[in-house]
């Protein structure tokens, strides 16, 4: 299969990559060439920006455009206009934030989100996003696909969170990370509730059931995530114990004692999520029709044992927690700032 892969230098479109040369297929890559200047064997690198000039993409032909950083709906169509004659098939890499609400699970029949009426065009056309407009503008991108592919030749992958190596993120590598520091018996503040779900897609398995749909020649909205309801937050803070071989101690501190101690959720503390509020039901996401198409998901032992040694493979300076996890010193402060509420 002859693919385009759009964008390749880091996390997702790095693993679309890898595995669709392990898998033998006839690869192309349009790239800006920043985040990545070398390439394996066998690639074609086609160097320009989606932005300002497609003129890279003016000749050639391939089944199968896989799209791996649209974020802004006039991007879906620049890159149709140019495509939609030369390439069989359009794949688009969206997310599960596109959807309307998480007051309850979402399957993908539910409704997708939009901006508010003041707000669109303001968002597309200064091309800004920020966390409250990001699942918005995936909507719209996916509107813009079927528009310009039709249903029949545009497959919209939703991603959860997603993790792994090569996570710039930090959102999940914190934990391992985390865990891995801890002494023998040491206290590790853990967040809200321990039964709490947590769902995430290693960026591998993301990758590989992309490559599966796209040489099945699916079509229409794919939820790409782990099991609802199949992992707690407990449960995965004893794999990654069991996984490191390490025996921390849980202190386990409510939502309130944490949102008191003005600690932000999914930032300071990854996967943490209040049990009341609007994302009560974002991680509880539908996956039945990913599974019925194929999707396999590895051992969360293996996310973590690998997460970690891509991580500490990383310089020194790289591994600080800068946009997600607390530092030492203020898991400290907070666990001495909620400990009386904790004993109450």
């Amino acid at each position: 299969m002859r693919i385009l892969l759009i964008g390749g230098g880091r996390f997702v479109g790095h693993h679309f990559l890898e595995a669709a040369l392990a898998a033998g297929h006839e690869l192309t890559v349009f790239s800006r060439g920043i985040s990545r200047q070398q390439w394996p064997t066998g690639v074609e690198v086609r160097v320009g920006d989606r932005e300002r000039d497609l003129s890279a993409l003016g000749e050639g032909e391939w089944d199968v455009v896989l799209d791996c950083c649209a974020y802004f709906p006039a991007q879906v169509r620049s890159l149709a206009a140019l495509l939609r004659e030369r390439v069989a098939r359009y794949a688009l890499v969206s997310s599960v934030s596109a959807y309307a609400s998480f007051a309850a699970s979402n399957d993908e029949d539910s409704g997708l989100a939009s901006l508010p009426e003041g707000e669109m065009d303001a968002e597309v056309q200064a091309g800004t996003m920020n966390g409250r407009t990001y699942g918005p503008l995936k909507a719209m991108c996916e509107a813009a696909a079927v528009q310009a592919w039709g249903e029949a030749r545009c497959l919209r992958l939703r991603p959860g969170l997603v993790v792994g190596p090569q996570d710039p993120t930090q959102r999940f590598s914190y934990w391992p990370a985390r865990v891995a520091r801890a002494a023998q018996g040491e206290t590790v503040l853990a967040p809200g509730l321990p039964e709490a779900p947590v769902q995430f897609i290693d960026a591998r398995d993301l990758a590989a059931f992309a490559l599966l749909a796209v040489t099945q020649e699916r079509s229409g909205a794919v939820n790409v995530i782990g099991d609802p309801g199949a992992l707690s937050m407990k449960a995965l803070l004893d794999e990654l114990a069991a996984a490191l071989q390490r025996r921390p101690l849980w202190a386990w501190r409510s939502d309130a004692d944490l949102l008191a101690a003005e600690l932000k959720p999914w930032n300071d503390l990854p996967l943490w999520l209040p049990a009341e509020g609007e994302y009560a039901h974002f991680m509880r996401v539908n996956n039945r029709r990913a599974r019925a198409w194929g999707l396999r998901t590895r051992a969360v032992a293996d996310t973590a044992r690998d997460t970690l040694a891509w991580w500490q493979g990383l310089p020194p300076e790289a591994q600080r927690f800068t946009l997600a996890g607390l530092s030492p010193e203020r898991e400290a402060a907070v666990l001495t700032s909620t400990a009386a509420r904790a004993n109450a």
